[in-house]
């Protein structure tokens, strides 16, 4: 199956902490933890348990651009890195990162917000994604 979500990270299961609706789904993606919402009939039609091999998918629409090295926010999901690309187009611009330990990530975010902080080739940046915006999948 193929994807239009630019970010997929292939990723084992670490943990499934099960809630009475959903659960929290934590994937060790390249050494760094990524964790993901999803509901309990999709962790149990999954199978996710610990060592499952999966892929974590998320909308590049879905991730967030700040600076820093960790946000105090409800975000779960912060990953640190370097900007590789940035690409604008009449609205927004895509930004390519390098986060999870050499993996590439796409954040489509406005261009007034890539002027405003100042992205460009080679500047840190830290990714944000929450939880619930992460989609995972097997196979």
């Amino acid at each position: 199956m193929k994807l239009s979500a630019r970010n997929q990270f292939p990723g084992v299961v670490e943990r499934v902490d099960e809630g009475a609706v959903n659960g929290i789904v934590r994937v060790n993606v390249n050494g760094s933890q990524l964790s993901a919402t999803i509901s309990m009939g999709a962790i149990r039609e999954l199978d996710l348990r610990p060592g499952k091999a999966v892929w974590a998918v998320i909308k590049a629409t879905e991730v967030m651009v700040g600076l820093g090295e960790h946000l105090p926010l409800s975000a779960r999901n912060q990953f640190p890195g370097t900007v590789r690309r940035v690409e604008c187009g009449a609205v927004n611009a895509i930004v390519h990162m390098e986060v999870l330990g050499g993996m590439s990530l796409s954040a489509t975010i406005s261009n007034n917000a890539v002027d405003e902080l100042e992205l460009s080739p080679g500047k840190q940046a830290l990714a944000v994604v929450k939880a619930t915006s992460v989609m995972i999948g097997t196979g």
